[in-house]
């Protein structure tokens, strides 16, 4: 009886020490997950190709790399291992080999390799490098997109002009238009053109010269061109305004591979994109927004016949943005996500009669591939508490099957908690959405402290999604409770949900913001009213800057890169399209908004501790938002910090300055709220 005793003890302990050793989620071990990325089936349909991106926080960089897996399941296969980028793979048509764009040797390119593996072999040397890749059907072409200067004639132009500027000790920047920078990068007279290049080698060829961006830089989808069917043609996203930083009128037009003038075939005032050939190449479907200078509009799906150029608005009736898309090789059916009460669900159009069906409901479900066969689609899923993986889920969203475990046993051993929702009525009575997050090693008989975070756009969601940049287990992983609202202004609650914050930055929204911190404490009893710390950014971080000015009732406050001047924001911003929308037009004529929602005229009340962050390479929101904010705190004397990162811009990159990002942040949070 003795022998049996401790054997069961052996075996008892043995079943339960996975969960006696699972820990909460670490920096380390949340910089060490492989994320995946951009799944490509090949054309016969066996096999998936997928990227991971893997981040080194001793070399501070990151690393990605191609991998394969069977559209059954099975082993991984790593496929490319060369250091840098290596991404984007494309399957030529016969499903021997893979066009990938490389940073191996310096500066990206386009290179190819067989599919079973081996040697890659190097297929563009373009001085201005090699992006959004794409391989035309019938395998003769590569096409790619660079940044070019408009009036050089040829390669040999460009480099020459780059080196020189490289080689000069003059380092001025001469410009007479705007925008003069974007996102986190000077333009220095260049633009984005399409090229296209012989699968086989030899020079590029311009395809869409002249003065314009063609992607444009900004307001794109998922992709930004097409080829036909046939290989004969492209279709492409260009903004043909002549002063681009008001506008958002993006249209669609088409080119001859063998060249020509382009032909524009939309005539709406606002943005069009994403266009995508029917796969018997009658129709070009695409992503039309109604309204001219607003790029949170709704984002319609509208089928455009090649034949006769009528359009048909397929999705008329649905009051959600359509994201991504793809065809059924029949041509008769459109598969496309969208934002939808916290998830991204996948939905199924069929096109004759436009009858819609939702397939799946619950989770993120994006990056979507159709099997050539049409029986099933390949997406990549995510949620709260699980990273990115490839899926193959049948066409009538069926039988979903897992086709990756990238990060299985990296997870093995840590605890994450779902999401848990919640509705409340926010203000006007809307009902507004939201959730939270326990912490792991949850006790509801005790309290916890709370970390309020406040999603940016501010047309956006918080989502069941895996957030690399402000990741919901992060935060509750130091025993915080994370509660995560979506107000006025987000989406996935239709379109007059989203449109209800424009010019109405601090109103609506801060209500439902604080309705909802009310409704969490009314509900929770584990959660502790007396510490409470918010955080946003962007969007976020202006309405952390707002709510210091008008309720003292958080411990203390984190701002990520937000507007803190309204008035000086637009005057540094490089997209003036967004706050002549938002705060109806600019300071200059319509000063009374920028002064009602402006941060800055509130001051006075500040008296929340608050850690200020900001970026120099910040073109969106300038740095001077984040120095302004942080001088008014210190002139007031508000306990105050501030994280200044000379070499990020609107996002945290680089593994180091993550891990300084969040050790930071949760030390502070820490520090005003135990």
């Amino acid at each position: 009886m003795k022998r049996i005793a401790i054997l069961c003890a052996v075996l008892f302990s043995v079943f339960i020490s996975p969960a006696q050793t699972k820990h909460p989620l670490t920096f380390d071990a949340f910089i060490d997950l492989g994320r995946v990325t951009d799944p490509q089936i090949s054309p016969d349909g066996k096999t998936v190709a997928f990227v991971v991106t893997d981040h080194n926080k001793a070399e501070n960089r990151t690393n990605s790399n191609i991998y394969l897996v069977s559209a059954d399941g099975g082993a991984v296969q790593q496929l490319t291992r060369a250091k840098g980028v290596n991404n984007s793979p494309r399957w030529m048509p016969d499903s021997k080999s893979i066009a990938f764009i490389s940073t191996r040797d310096g500066e990206a390119q386009v290179w190819m390799i067989p599919a079973t593996g081996g040697e890659a072999r190097k297929a563009s040397t373009i001085s201005t490098g090699a992006s959004d890749l794409q391989v035309s059907p019938d395998g003769k072409w590569l096409s790619f997109s660079s940044t070019v200067f408009p009036d050089c004639p040829n390669d040999d132009c460009n480099k020459k002009r780059m080196e020189e500027a490289e080689k000069s000790k003059v380092k001025a920047k001469v410009f007479d238009k705007l925008p003069y920078r974007v996102w986190n990068s000077w333009k220095d007279g260049m633009r984005n053109h399409l090229f296209a290049i012989p699968a086989g080698g030899g020079s590029a060829t311009d395809i869409t010269p002249g003065d314009y961006d063609t992607p444009p830089i900004d307001l794109g989808g998922n992709w930004s061109y097409a080829w036909s069917p046939d290989s004969k043609e492209i279709a492409f996203e260009r903004n043909p305004d002549p002063f681009i930083a008001t506008s958002t009128n993006n249209d669609i037009f088409l080119v001859p591979i063998s060249g020509g003038e382009p032909r524009k075939i939309t005539d709406n005032p606002g943005n069009d994109s994403q266009p995508m050939y029917s796969p018997d190449g009658k129709y070009i479907a695409y992503l039309q927004m109604k309204r001219s200078g607003f790029e949170a509009d709704q984002k319609q799906l509208i089928l455009y016949e090649r034949s006769t150029g009528k359009r048909l608005n397929l999705t008329e009736q649905f009051d959600y943005s359509v994201n991504d898309m793809v065809w059924s090789p029949d041509s008769k059916i459109i598969y496309f996500n969208a934002d939808d009460k916290s998830n991204e669900s996948l939905f199924k159009l069929t096109v004759a009669g436009r009858k819609l069906e939702t397939l799946i409901g619950k989770g993120y479900t994006h990056s979507l591939r159709m099997g050539p066969d049409g029986k099933s689609v390949v997406v990549a899923r995510e949620s709260i508490n699980q990273p990115v993986e490839i899926f193959r889920i049948d066409a009538d969203g069926k039988n979903i099957k897992k086709l990756t475990a990238v990060n299985e046993s990296r997870l093995s051993r840590i605890e994450m908690n779902p999401k848990e929702d919640f509705w409340f009525d926010g203000a006007g009575g809307t009902k507004v959405h939201g959730f939270i997050v326990k912490p792991p090693g949850f006790d509801a008989g005790k309290k916890y402290p709370m970390i309020f975070l406040i999603h940016g756009g501010p047309q956006g969601q918080w989502g069941d999604q895996f957030h690399y940049r402000w990741n919901a287990q992060m935060f509750v992983a130091r025993g915080y409770v994370a509660v995560l609202i979506n107000p006025r202004g987000s989406t996935g609650y239709g379109q007059r949900f989203t449109d209800e914050i424009s010019r109405d930055w601090g109103g609506k929204a801060y209500e439902d913001l604080l309705l909802g911190v009310d409704h969490v404490l009314k509900t929770y009893p584990f959660i502790d009213g007396k510490r409470m710390a918010a955080a946003g950014a962007s969007y976020g971080g202006y309405m952390v800057n707002w709510i210091a000015g008008h309720t003292d009732r958080f411990r203390c406050l984190v701002s990520h890169d937000g507007v803190f001047n309204l008035k000086s924001m637009y005057g540094t911003t490089e997209e003036l399209w967004f706050p002549e929308w938002e705060l109806g037009g600019t300071p200059y004529k319509n000063p009374e908004l920028y002064e009602k929602w402006s941060p800055m005229a509130f001051v006075h009340n500040f008296k929340t501790p608050m850690l200020v962050i900001h970026g120099q390479m910040d073109f969106r929101l300038d740095v001077s938002e984040g120095f302004q904010l942080f001088t008014a705190l210190q002139r007031q004397g508000v306990k105050s910090k501030m994280l200044y990162f000379p070499d990020e811009g609107h996002f945290v990159a680089k593994p180091a300055n993550a891990e300084l990002w969040y050790k930071t942040v949760l030390d502070w949070i820490d520090e005003n709220t135990r």
